[in-house]
């Protein structure tokens, strides 16, 4: 990797080469070598066009399939107990939620193996450490309204491109819906960000995650409709979308896209599926920094951005950055 005086001595690449070859078709070309083929998407459960019904989706029956098939009823993703539900979605009935927001870990006591929870560390099968006003649900159900990245020609062909999203997502009568939407390129400049008012009633705006609170989304009026037309605007269906199981994020945006690299299948949790490794880890192992404190983001929101950077620079870094790990001198990615 030593070169002449001209060259980058970390790097090997020529001085005027180090940032803009990244952000340009080198980058697009060595991502083009981990796009998700046709059977990881379908693996990986993204949404796939229904080709009998324009607009819809099909998504892998393998990997839908819910506790109870009785649409009053719907099984909460936090704590897994089943409530009542009525027919446009909501509550039956109020009942709290007690849950645990962290993960199960393995761990040796006295020779023998113990399972806890990561938030407080109680046992597994103890009472929830969390408390909220209601239970929710993450199944995927609305399966319409979907609009597909379209081919375009010439323009972005000679000027191929690649962008990280991010969506955070809130949870409503029907699952999770977008609450604000981030793009950013390579060079880490933001090209689109916006809150996103939800089609109804936000149950839990999953805040300590997302970092979204119910004042960020006072008065906003931006529909996934708008964000979709933006967005449809901005990539084509050769355009390069990284991000961390990007399947839930382009169901809330109910977008079809198939030119996608995940981070969680580029570095696959060892257990395999349905096991996949943490936005948090792979920050933490690959970038050494640190985007939550106890389970709380440090991303996104102002009032959770980490002190030396904005939470746009991080999303880019973690969805552009860790991915090149694989074939770019960690010089390069992290100075």
């Amino acid at each position: 990797m030593s070169g002449s005086n001209n060259d980058n001595k970390t790097t090997g690449l020529k001085k005027n080469e180090t940032k803009n070859g990244l952000t340009g078709i080198m980058l697009y070309r060595h991502l083009k070598d981990y796009l998700l083929t046709e059977e990881q998407l379908r693996e990986n459960n993204y949404p796939q066009p229904n080709p009998e019904k324009p607009g819809s989706i099909l998504l892998n029956p393998g990997m839908t399939k819910t506790r109870v098939n009785d649409p009053s009823r719907k099984t909460c993703c936090r704590c897994g107990k089943i409530y009542g539900v009525t027919s446009t979605g909501r509550h039956s009935r109020t009942e709290e939620c007690h849950y645990h927001f962290g993960r199960v870990l393995s761990h040796k006591v006295l020779g023998a193996l113990g399972r806890q929870y990561s938030c407080c560390k109680g046992v597994l099968g103890s009472p929830g450490c969390q408390v909220a006003k209601h239970h929710v649900h993450n199944q995927k159900e609305n399966l319409g309204g979907f609009v597909k990245t379209l081919v375009k020609f010439p323009a972005l062909a000679r000027n191929p491109r690649v962008f990280a999203v991010s969506c955070e997502v809130c949870y409503t009568a029907k699952g999770l819906e977008p609450t604000r939407v981030t793009v950013v390129d390579p060079s880490l400049q933001v090209v689109y960000d916006t809150f996103v008012k939800p089609d109804e009633e936000v149950i839990d705006y999953n805040t300590r995650f997302s970092g979204v609170a119910e004042d960020d989304l006072k008065n906003m009026k931006t529909s996934v409709r708008d964000v979709q037309a933006i967005l449809l605007n901005l990539f084509s269906a050769d355009t390069i979308l990284i991000g961390h199981s990007f399947e839930h994020s382009l169901y809330a945006l109910k977008l079809i896209h198939t030119s996608v690299v995940d981070t969680t299948v580029l570095f696959p949790h060892p257990l395999g599926l349905p096991h996949r490794r943490s936005l948090k880890g792979l920050v933490a192992d690959y970038l050494q920094r640190v985007i939550q404190d106890e389970g709380k983001s440090l991303l996104v929101h102002d009032k959770y951005q980490a002190p030396e950077s904005d939470g746009s620079e991080y999303i880019m870094r973690v969805m552009v950055k860790v991915p090149c790990l694989k074939y770019f001198p960690v010089g390069v990615l992290l100075g």
